[in-house]
């Protein structure tokens, strides 16, 4: 049960909240085809996959290692094998409940607003016909929810990450009055659960903050990336996208002084995560 001064709005996690995020996703959009199935999509573009998609002739920027020794020798022209891409509609949503992400200067905290993020992909992609799992990650380990399609099933994610993110509050909580540092550790064993839960051709969209990615992290989200299209969501507070002009004092231990912020820089960020094929979403607080 989570203390009462942690109930206030915008600290507490509301399942309420996220299941009426239901109704900005487009009626229309929550009719599937007859001919659809959960976490199937209706074609298969060009792609790296293994099922073969056509022979055609050689044409520039074609890779020379898919030319196909029998066609090009029958036809005395070279020739290649094109495949269909793997892909798979399936979604995990993986939730950032650290530390770090309990904090907010604005109307929430920024992990709040994570889950809304989290929340509304959820439900736009169960309007389709995908397939939603979700992973949170927090002071008292991992927890997560395996992938199946459906209204029903998305309510039970709502209600199970305002669970989780009630057990992370009541973890730094309790932190804080034993005045311990917390049992926060880094994303690396969130994502390797991750690469287990979603299948290749999936989606995996993370939500964290600026520093949500340790360098330690990068050898297990480039894996995760591998075979899957990994997005970061970073929800920015308003504190880093308009801080105050004028200097604040900040103190770190016995040390105290006078510093003026200035807007978080994101370009670092997207260009470390490019490396790592993971695509950077920058969202405002008051576009989450």
């Amino acid at each position: 049960m989570v203390s009462a001064a942690l109930q206030g709005q915008g600290i507490r996690l509301r399942a309420a909240d996220l299941l009426a995020l239901r109704e900005g996703v487009p009626r229309d959009a929550r009719h599937r085809p007859a001919t659809r199935r959960p976490g199937a999509l209706p074609a298969k573009p060009a792609g790296a996959g293994m099922d073969l998609r056509e022979i055609r002739a050689f044409a520039e920027g074609d890779d020379a290692r898919r030319i196909d020794p029998a066609a090009t020798a029958r036809t005395g022209s070279p020739h290649v094998r094109t495949f269909h891409e793997d892909r798979d509609d399936t979604v995990l949503l993986v939730a950032d409940f650290r530390g770090p992400m309990l904090w907010g200067t604005g109307s929430r905290l920024r992990s709040v607003a994570a889950a809304h993020v989290l929340a509304r992909r959820g439900w736009q992609a169960v309007a389709r016909g995908a397939t939603v799992g979700a992973l949170a990650v927090g002071a008292r380990g991992i927890t997560a929810l395996p992938g199946a399609a459906g209204a029903p099933h998305m309510s039970r994610l709502c209600h199970l990450l305002a669970l989780w993110h009630d057990e992370a509050l009541e973890a730094a909580s309790e932190a804080r009055a034993a005045e311990g540092p917390g049992g926060d550790g880094g994303l690396t064993e969130a994502l390797v659960r991750a690469a287990r839960l979603a299948p290749s051709g999936g989606e995996v969209m993370i939500a964290t903050g600026p520093d949500g990615v340790a360098p330690v992290d990068e050898p297990a989200l480039a894996r995760l990336a591998r075979r899957r299209r990994v997005r970061l969501v970073l929800p920015l507070d308003p504190i880093e996208t308009a801080p105050p002009p004028a200097p604040l004092p900040v103190r770190a231990g016995a040390l105290a002084r006078l510093a003026r912020l200035c807007p978080l820089e994101t370009a670092p960020l997207a260009a470390r995560l490019r490396a790592l094929n993971v695509t950077l979403e920058v969202l405002s607080d008051d576009s989450v």
